[in-house]
C-alpha cells in the first residue's frame, strides 16, 4: 500500500495565532507518486509566512504563482503537469490582472480552471488565492 507524502506540514496553531485553530495540515500532498494536490495558496512566503504585496493585486498573484511552481518543484512536478487551477478572488474587478500574471506562469500549458469570487480569505489582506492539482507522467 502507498501512503500519501505529506510536503511541508504544519500546524494552523502557529500558521494563524490570532485565530483558535489546531488542524494538522501540508502545503501539498502526493498521492500514489503523482498526483499532486496542492493547498490554496496565498499571497505570503512559504518560509515565514510574511505577506507579501498588501494591496496590489497583481504582486500577490505572482507570490501565489511563485508558491505554485515551488510547491511543484518539492512534489517532483513542474507546470506542464498541471491540471487544474481555482481561482478565489475578494473582487471580481482583480480577475484580469490575477488572470493576466497566471497566465505567465501557465502558458501552454492548458489546464482547466474555475474562478471563484467570495466574501473573504482566511486574512483580510489577501486578494488572491489560487488552489492547483497536478499528475505526474508515468
Amino acid at each position: 500500500m502507498t501512503t500519501h507524502e505529506r510536503i511541508r506540514p504544519f500546524n494552523t496553531k502557529e500558521t494563524y495565532p490570532e485565530q483558535k485553530l489546531d488542524n494538522d495540515l501540508a502545503q501539498a500532498v502526493v498521492a500514489e507518486g503523482r498526483m499532486v494536490f496542492l493547498r490554496g495558496q496565498c499571497p505570503q512566503e512559504l518560509d515565514g509566512g510574511a505577506n507579501v504585496g498588501v494591496g496590489d493585486p497583481v504582486a500577490q498573484a505572482h507570490k501565489v504563482m511563485q508558491n505554485i511552481m515551488q510547491l511543484l518543484g518539492e512534489c517532483g512536478a513542474e507546470p506542464a503537469h498541471l491540471v487544474k487551477l481555482v481561482v478565489y478572488l475578494t473582487d471580481v474587478r482583480h480577475r484580469e490582472a490575477v488572470y493576466r500574471v497566471m497566465g505567465e506562469y501557465i502558458h501552454g500549458v492548458h489546464p482547466v480552471c474555475t474562478g471563484l469570487v467570495v466574501v473573504a480569505l482566511a486574512r483580510p489582506e489577501w486578494l488572491v488565492e489560487i488552489d492547483a492539482t497536478a499528475v505526474i507522467p508515468r
